[in-house]
């Protein structure tokens, strides 16, 4: 067992928490009626999100994907931001111009969510030539679901990062399913980090429901980007514990009994138990966190429906052209 210190477990449940208590207080504001359009959560894999971003610089990069909001959140746009903009309101992140599959935040180096399925890959390629071209020192990440790997853009993107040698790292969060696709029924190499040897850069397949592991691999990647080593794949094997997107009873094409299996593999209750049995951190200190959190979160949506509409005349703001 590694050594793990006391801030470091606290600050990797805190992340984790806080996305499972922001998913559930989104789902709950979506059920009611009061969310507009439709949400995909991240409820489950909320260690890589966690395990990756709490390693990374305020200017650092992340490319995300339609389940984005663990992805900002763990990266640093505040809880209350978040909220506002899946509500449509002007506090949000966006102004209420790109919901939850337009966040974005460039003041924390993230670069979107997507409502496309792989481009975040070739965004994250991107963002770390950028990087490599001025000599910033940034490191990119790109986050995707396993659907994204049978896409063009997967083998352009690291085609292109690994003959470049550019500072980024991929982050596959394989959840098994595309929509309702299961992984297995859609290729014949169901290792995303096989695939890696194809471009000469190292690949790796990880828990990505053991936010330690996450974290030290992870840790190992951003390390190897910044210091000139260049592009890693990473398979974070993990699983969303409801349907593709609110709306979708995740049932017809999943058990029963493979969902219950994942949840006890629930990422936020094994880093608390390791932390008690190996003296990390006390349940004092967690239940402090615990009570932090849900304030944190509640105000967030305080926040959101008390945030105004946008105003309708501003409809053509920001656009590239007048």
């Amino acid at each position: 067992m590694m050594d793990v210190s006391k801030e470091l477990a606290l600050s990797l449940y805190r992340s984790m928490l806080q996305i499972r208590e922001f998913e559930t207080k989104a789902r709950e504001l979506f059920r009611s009626g009061i969310m507009p359009g439709f949400i995909h959560l991240y409820i489950g894999q909320e260690a890589v999100a966690a395990g990756i971003c709490t390693q990374l610089n305020v200017n650092d990069y992340v490319a995300s994907t339609h389940r984005g909001h663990g992805h900002a959140l763990a990266k640093g746009i505040p809880a209350a931001e978040v909220m506002a903009e899946l509500m449509g309101k002007v506090g949000g992140c966006s102004g209420g111009r790109g919901g939850t599959m337009h966040l974005y935040d460039p003041s924390v180096g993230f670069l979107g969510s997507n409502g496309v399925v792989p481009p975040g890959i070739l965004i994250g390629a991107g963002a770390a030539l950028s990087a490599k071209l001025r000599q910033s020192g940034q490191v990119a990440v790109a986050f995707f679901g396993d659907g994204a790997t049978n896409n063009g853009a997967f083998h352009e993107g690291l085609n292109m990062a690994a003959t470049w040698n550019l500072p980024v790292v991929f982050v596959c969060e394989n959840n098994l399913y595309a929509t309702e696709m299961p992984f297995s029924s859609a290729c014949s190499n169901t290792n995303v980090a096989s695939r890696a040897a194809a471009y000469c850069m190292p690949g790796q397949q990880i828990d990505g429901n053991d936010v330690m592991d996450v974290y030290t691999s992870g840790g190992e990647a951003i390390q190897r980007a910044r210091t000139g080593g260049g592009p890693t794949l990473l398979e974070c094997l993990t699983y969303r514990w409801y349907g593709h997107h609110e709306g979708d009873p995740g049932t017809s094409y999943r058990t029963k009994d493979e969902v219950a299996s994942w949840k006890v593999r629930d990422p936020i209750l094994k880093l608390r138990q390791q932390s008690l049995e190996n003296g990390w951190a006390s349940i004092d200190e967690f239940q402090a966190i615990d009570a932090d959190v849900k304030g944190i979160i509640d105000a967030s949506a305080d926040y959101a429906l008390s945030s105004p509409e946008p105003d309708a005349a501003t409809a053509l703001d920001h656009v590239y052209y007048d």
